[in-house]
């Protein structure tokens, strides 16, 4: 399949591009900066930003799925409300239903069934995290309220470790872990776009033993 990614330059996206070329998926990318990019392969090259309607419709012309890896950016609080703002717009347009990203393990979902602790840690993330941390529920609400087959994956610390343990996940329930590398997750996400895991859910994840 083709598959369009969001932040294939950040340390997760990197990861994402990587493993989606591994298994053989024709990829396409949106990037401000095409010097910043080190993927090895075929990959179709946009250059704009992931709010540009113009931009987005042109990365997803011919793909089956999106996956975003964008990560927080400094002086861009609203970075991921808005970009899936105009990301569910443009797949309607083109007809493409799938897409996975990245949340995170401090928003709440309905149907959570957080742990004690994981509780008490989305309290304060979401009390004392800014305008950035709030971006990421007002993302999900947007995915909610589409009609697309979404999936937002919510990881906890994120490692640049060498990757390679397998990857504990709940659609509701925290994990036991408190990170995860890059690479596992970058892994999880391509297996939720092949494998169509948790359409319209949020799953936790995290470093499994």
């Amino acid at each position: 399949m083709e598959v369009a990614v969001l932040g294939a330059t950040g340390r997760t996206g990197r990861h994402v591009v990587a493993e989606l070329l591994r298994r053989g998926h024709a990829v396409a990318v949106l990037v401000r900066d095409p010097a910043k990019l080190d993927a090895a392969g075929d990959v179709r090259v946009v250059t704009g930003d992931s709010r540009d309607e113009r931009a987005l419709t042109d990365l997803i012309a011919g793909a089956d799925a999106v996956v975003s890896a964008l990560g927080p950016t400094a002086g861009e609080s609203t970075l991921h409300q808005d970009t899936a703002a105009v990301l569910v717009r443009v797949m309607q347009q083109a007809g493409v239903r799938r897409f996975v990203g990245v949340s995170g393990a401090g928003i709440d979902v309905p149907g959570d069934r957080k742990s004690p602790s994981a509780t008490v840690i989305s309290f304060l993330v979401q009390r004392l995290g800014g305008a950035v941390v709030r971006d990421k529920p007002a993302e999900y609400r947007v995915w909610a309220a589409s009609d697309r087959e979404w999936t937002l994956v919510r990881p906890p610390r994120l490692k640049d470790g060498p990757g390679g343990r397998p990857v504990d996940s709940d659609a509701h329930r925290s994990v036991r872990a408190t990170w995860i590398d890059r690479a596992d997750l970058a892994r999880f996400l391509v297996d939720a776009v092949e494998q169509g895991l948790h359409p319209r859910g949020a799953p936790f994840v995290a470093a499994g033993r």
